[in-house]
């Protein structure tokens, strides 16, 4: 059961109005506590027990919004479901009792940075190609490309009859006979990174997502998560 609080503090939590506007609203005696209308502006009530409307209509408590940066690991779906009995990412954050969803997809070999939440604004927000976010990879490629290929896909490549966007790409190292590299893209179409190497006869060995934006994945270990704050949330958009 949750605590009690005070009247025009619940109103404004549940996003009706501003609390001192919520106490307008009980002044005007337009707000009820169990179908009997108040007009006590001290008044404490206990959300999720007491039943709170507002000129009739019931005022319901507003989910609290959340955002996680999750390590995804291979082997698990960015779906809320799988018909397979695959698992999911969301069972990954078991501290949080949010109704989250993931923000965009990894597929199920990909590893690496992955944004859940409840915010249903913030994910259009991301994922809406106006904004333009960077997501930055880090790819094992079979083989090491030269210099001409790299320029292929820093300039663009047609693929599935679309031009791509520019892309930013380097070499990190050299893995044996192989090469690490790093690519930054700001587009999302489905397995684009994997298609881009293939496209230049380098095929991705191991592909894992280390930041959205300036938002870097840092040391958080495979499977692991930890909330983010407002100001690494805009770090995202820089």
């Amino acid at each position: 059961m949750s605590n009690p609080i005070r009247l025009q503090k619940f109103i404004a939590q549940c996003g009706i109005a501003s609390r001192r506007k919520a106490e307008a609203y009980i002044s005007a005696g337009r707000i009820a506590i169990d179908g009997q209308i108040t007009k006590e502006m001290g008044i404490r009530i206990i959300p999720g027990k007491n039943k709170i409307t507002f000129d009739g209509k019931l005022v319901e408590a507003r989910e609290q919004l959340v955002y996680y940066l999750l390590n995804k690991p291979k082997g698990y779906v960015t779906t809320l479901s799988d018909p397979q009995g695959r698992p999911i990412v969301t069972s990954l954050v078991k501290e949080s009792k949010a109704r989250l969803f993931p923000v965009g997809r990894l597929d199920l070999d990909t590893e690496g940075a992955l944004i859940l939440t409840n915010d249903g604004e913030f994910a259009q927000k991301i994922q809406h190609p106006s904004h333009g976010i960077d997501k930055t990879y880090e790819a094992l490629v079979k083989g090491c490309p030269n210099k001409e290929k790299i320029a292929l896909l820093e300039r663009g490549i047609f693929l599935e009859g679309k031009m791509t966007a520019p892309a930013a790409v380097s070499v990190v190292a050299k893995v044996g006979k192989n090469c690490l590299m790093q690519i930054t893209i700001h587009e999302g179409r489905k397995r684009q990174v994997k298609k881009m190497f293939a496209f230049i006869g380098y095929p991705v060995l191991h592909l894992k997502r280390t930041a959205y934006g300036k938002l870097s994945l840092g040391r958080i270990a495979l499977g692991d998560f930890r909330q983010l704050n407002p100001s690494e949330l805009n770090k995202i958009f820089l």
